[in-house]
């Protein structure tokens, strides 16, 4: 394996950690926990591509929290580029939080 190849599973967790730096401004919880990414995709030319949700449509932050994601996964330095996709299928629900956000939230 030569030195310039940078293992994915380890560029997917320091994503994560970036992720869980970003809190919904109506809920104090990271954006990670409380199920609002869906999926991260890292292609070889390490260019990111994240799947998200927002809690509902018309969310205050609408505008600004996909870039929000997206300026702070570019800081990352092995990344090339990213890009936030937002989707409302499925929609978000209390039920894609974790146990984590659950407690936080004092819903368990």
């Amino acid at each position: 394996m030569s030195t310039t190849q940078i293992d994915t599973t380890e560029l997917g967790e320091k994503i994560v950690k970036v992720l869980k730096t970003i809190f919904d401004p109506e809920i104090p919880v990271d954006i990670y926990e409380l199920g609002l990414i869906y999926d991260v995709f890292v292609n070889e030319d390490l260019e990111v591509k994240i799947l998200m949700t927002l809690t509902t449509p018309n969310c205050p932050v609408a505008e600004t929290l996909p870039l929000e994601v997206e300026d702070k996964v570019k800081s990352i330095k092995i990344v090339k580029d990213a890009e936030v996709e937002i989707t409302f299928d499925p929609p978000w629900s209390q039920e894609l939080m974790s146990e984590e956000a659950k407690l936080e939230l004092g819903m368990l």
